[in-house]
């Protein structure tokens, strides 16, 4: 089985994750990607995690994350999941799984929660299969206007 290394990005590699980003979200244009990953990845609470094939570039797996403080203390929130590989899809997303767990312990958080959009049925059984459970129900309203996004890792209290 080929071996694969997840680390985090840096904002100079965040263009390689586009093709990867047009999966979990169809209608994503260059700009707003390449804007919103590098102000992701220059902060400290955010950041994104690639996964790639040993020896090669192109990444073919990969996350957004977030650290917040919750009710349950500090949290590592994960979304924007995909795991692409034509021989080993399931390689790919225990890597993907092996670096959420390790990076919530690095980072001292006592929870990790997983948003996972659509029929995501491998990344599902992956996260299942390492001892994540399902927990409530996740809903989403598209309102039809763009707005602009704070800055990765920016707070807004109301």
């Amino acid at each position: 089985m080929a071996a694969f290394t997840a680390q985090t990005v840096a904002p100079a590699q965040v263009h390689l994750l586009y093709p990867l980003m047009r999966e979990a979200v169809p209608a994503l244009d260059l700009k707003t990607w390449l804007g919103f990953a590098r102000r992701l990845t220059r902060g400290t609470r955010a950041g994104i995690v690639a996964v790639t094939r040993r020896g090669r570039d192109m990444p073919c797996g990969v996350f957004i994350f977030r650290c917040q403080r919750s009710l349950r203390g500090a949290e590592l929130v994960a979304e924007h999941f995909v795991a692409l590989d034509v021989l080993h899809p399931g390689a790919v997303m225990q890597a993907l799984v092996a670096e959420l767990d390790a990076l919530a312990e690095r980072r001292r958080c006592t929870t990790v929660r997983v948003l996972l959009a659509g029929d995501a049925s491998l990344l599902r059984e992956g996260l299942t299969a390492a001892g994540h459970e399902p927990q409530g129900l996740a809903l989403r309203k598209s309102l039809g206007r763009h707005t602009v996004l704070p800055d990765a890792g920016e707070e807004r209290h109301s």
